[in-house]
C-alpha cells in the first residue's frame, strides 16, 4: 500500500475517505477545495491517491466536510450486523395478520429501510401511498402472496421478486400460512 512520506497515513485510505465524504456532502471538487482553502489540483491529487497531504491539509478538509480527522485517515472497517430470527423492533398491522420487523434502518444520507414481513391469510395489509418517489421491493421467502398495486397485485411464490411504486395504494395479502418476505422501501 502506498503511504505518505510525512505522516505514515495510507494514501489509499485517505483518497477513498475524501471521495466518500465529499460525495456524501454533495460537494464538487471545486467547492470542497474552496471551503478547505486548498488548490483544486491538490484535492484532485489526494483523491487519486497521489498527493502527499500535510496535517494542516487534512484538518482543513475534515473541517470543510464536517467530519473528524480520523474519518479521513482511518480505513473503513466493514461492519457486520446480524439480526436473529425473532429479534428486532416489530410492528403489527391493525386490521390484518401482518407483522414487520425492521432489519436495517437507513443509515444517514441513505433513503431505504429493510423489513422482514410475516403474514397470515385473512385480511390483506392495504397501504396508503407513501412519500412521492417511494419504490418498494419485495422478495417472497416462503408461502404465497398477492403483492403490488392495490388494483393489480401479482401472485408471488418463494424466491419471486416484485417492485412497484410505493407512492400509490398497494397491498400485501398472504395466501398461505406462515408467509414471509423481505421488503425494501426506497425513497428517492
Amino acid at each position: 500500500m502506498t503511504e505518505s512520506r510525512d505522516n505514515g497515513a495510507p494514501l489509499v485510505a485517505i483518497a477513498a475517505a475524501l471521495q466518500r465524504e465529499r460525495q456524501k456532502a454533495g460537494l464538487s471538487l471545486t467547492e470542497l477545495a474552496r471551503r478547505a482553502g486548498i488548490a483544486k489540483s491538490t484535492l484532485s491529487q489526494l483523491e487519486s491517491g497521489t498527493g502527499n497531504p500535510s496535517v494542516e491539509t487534512i484538518w482543513a478538509l475534515s473541517t470543510a466536510l464536517g467530519v473528524s480527522f480520523s474519518q479521513l485517515v482511518e480505513p473503513v472497517r466493514p461492519r457486520v450486523r446480524v439480526v436473529r430470527a425473532g429479534e428486532g423492533p416489530r410492528f403489527a398491522a391493525e386490521s390484518a395478520d401482518y407483522v414487520t420487523t425492521l432489519l436495517s434502518p437507513a443509515p444517514p444520507h441513505a433513503r431505504r429501510d429493510v423489513y422482514l414481513v410475516q403474514a397470515e391469510p385473512g385480511r390483506p395489509r392495504e397501504s396508503e401511498p407513501h412519500t412521492p418517489g417511494t419504490v418498494e421491493h419485495v422478495v417472497l421467502s416462503s408461502g404465497r402472496a398477492l403483492v403490488g398495486l392495490l388494483d393489480d397485485p401479482v401472485e408471488l411464490g418463494p424466491g419471486d421478486y416484485i417492485s412497484y411504486p410505493g407512492d400509490l395504494p398497494h397491498v400485501f395479502r398472504a395466501l398461505e400460512p406462515r408467509t414471509m418476505a423481505v421488503l425494501v422501501s426506497e425513497q428517492s
